[in-house]
This record gives C-alpha cells, sequence and structure tokens, in this order.
C-alpha cells in the first residue's frame, strides 16, 4: 500500500505545470543572451522547498563578457547569513538560438534554447548547501521583460522528484 500511493504522489508531482518554449510570448522583447547579459547585472533571488518554504534568500552580482563567440559570467552570491560562492560560467553559442556552457561543479555541460523573449536552461550541478553539496538538476526558464529586466524560474529536481525552486529577478546596472 506504501508503495502504490509513493507511486501516486511521484505521479502527482511529475504533473506539476512548468513553462515551455511552446508558450506564447506576451512580449515584444527579442531575448539574446550575448545582448542581454553584458557588462554589470544585479540579482535578487530566494529558494523556496516544494511545500513553499523559503529557506535562503540571496543577491548576485554578475559581470558578463562576450567576445563574439564565448559569453562569461562572473556571479558573486552573498547569501542573507554571510556567506558567499563565485560561479563562474563559460557559454558557447551553439546555433541561432542554442547555447551549451559549463561552470565548476556542472556534470557535463549545460544546454539552452531562446526562443522569443524566453530562455530554457537545463543542468545539472554539485550544488554547495550549507552542510556540504547535493546533487540536483536545474530546469531554468527566463523571460526577458523589458531592456533592463530580466525574470527567472528554476525548477530543482533531484532523482527526478521536484524538490524546490529558485526564483530571481535581474536588473542590468
Amino acid at each position: 500500500m506504501r508503495w502504490i500511493l509513493a507511486g501516486i504522489l511521484m505521479f502527482l508531482a511529475a504533473c506539476s505545470g512548468r513553462p515551455s518554449l511552446e508558450d506564447p510570448s506576451l512580449g515584444k522583447q527579442q531575448l539574446n543572451l550575448e545582448e542581454y547579459f553584458v557588462g554589470d547585472l544585479r540579482a535578487w533571488g530566494q529558494f523556496q522547498d516544494r511545500f513553499g518554504n523559503v529557506s535562503r534568500r540571496f543577491t548576485v552580482d554578475i559581470q558578463g563578457v562576450w567576445d563574439g563567440q564565448q559569453l562569461v559570467l562572473t556571479e558573486d552570491f552573498i547569501y542573507e547569513d554571510g556567506s558567499t560562492e563565485q560561479r563562474i560560467w563559460t557559454l558557447e553559442k551553439t546555433g541561432e538560438q542554442t547555447w551549451r556552457g559549463t561552470a565548476p561543479g556542472v556534470i557535463g555541460e549545460a544546454t539552452g534554447e531562446e526562443r522569443g523573449d524566453q530562455f530554457n536552461w537545463r543542468y545539472t550541478i554539485d550544488l554547495p548547501v550549507p552542510d556540504g553539496t547535493l546533487r540536483v538538476s536545474f530546469d531554468d526558464y527566463m523571460w526577458q521583460l523589458d531592456e533592463t529586466r530580466l525574470l527567472n524560474r528554476a525548477y530543482l529536481d533531484k532523482f527526478g522528484v521536484e524538490i524546490g525552486e529558485v526564483v530571481l529577478f535581474f536588473e542590468k546596472l
């Protein structure tokens, strides 16, 4: 009986709605990572678990450099408890709308696709947490709201089960 209940719960969790690149654009913006992420940006975000409990807030200062082939994003995280972390992404444009990237802790390569005002970015990472690391898969959806603002909602999965979300708000400085 317990296995049936666990199976039903996993099925319901898998059915939770996520955005799709097939969703229509809500604005006239055309997101181009190599344009939006060049220069200095700041992001504000928080993590909440699958039950909606907010457990961590942070800000991120980002510097982006595009050399015509690679976009390098240096992200400096400052968490509400005063701890810090730096992640450096190296992204490469692989097609008109497709990207791949690497960063320390990322398992293999991240892959992404732009469509209209949206971007979807997927990767698995050994994510630093206060008591060690946690291997999770990220399914990020980003929407360019206007020339300077971008909204990001990331779904975190472990073993195929959603464990939480990160919501970020980016602004070009």
